[in-house]
């Protein structure tokens, strides 16, 4: 039987993901995009209920391209709150559409999105061992860092815990179960 981290082990969703994205180092800048958006919309509800809304809310929210997004009004924001496949929730809405506001600035002001996170692990991913689930730190020094300097760029829902998920999924972190088929030897 294929050992992977317990938190995965709960739906055919959470393994797919598990085995095929979470840990994965990605550089796409719309990926990079779309996991930070969907990791603030999962504040507060479990990981698995965001994987079950996912491509209703990649529908609902243009395949989170950021210039799309970044045009959407209060209008479109009331025909959201009526949509039941994504995460009806206002203030998560309406940081979506200025995220991508935020990251349209930061684009023409500075750096893609990628260069500017990986930097901050130098480009290579942090390995960290850990033996158990609860062993996992919910945030760090560094996600605290890259919290704060995602708020000066104007970016909401982004708190310490948020990035640290964030950095987990998208690979600048392995924190993968020593145990894990996919943790990096």
């Amino acid at each position: 039987m294929t050992k992977r981290c317990t938190w995965a082990e709960h739906s055919e969703n959470e393994i797919a993901y598990h085995d095929s994205e979470w840990g994965v180092p990605n550089h796409d800048d719309r990926y990079l995009f779309e996991m930070l958006m969907l990791e603030g919309q999962q504040s507060g509800l479990s990981w698995s209920t965001i994987l079950n809304k996912r491509e209703t809310m990649r529908a609902a929210y243009a395949n989170f391209d950021p210039y799309l997004l970044a045009e959407y009004d209060a209008e479109k924001v009331e025909t959201l709150l009526l949509n039941p496949g994504i995460i009806r929730h206002r203030l998560k809405i309406e940081a979506i559409i200025n995220n991508a506001k935020a990251y349209v600035n930061m684009i023409q002001d500075h750096e893609s999105l990628d260069v500017f996170l990986w930097r901050y692990v130098d480009d290579a991913p942090i390995v960290n061992h850990y033996a158990s689930m609860s062993d996992v730190p919910a945030s760090s020094e560094l996600s605290t860092q890259i919290s704060k300097d995602l708020k000066k760029l104007g970016f909401k829902f982004v708190g310490p815990t948020t990035v640290y998920a964030f950095m987990q999924a998208v690979g600048m972190v392995d924190d993968h179960m020593d145990d894990c088929f996919k943790k990096t030897k």
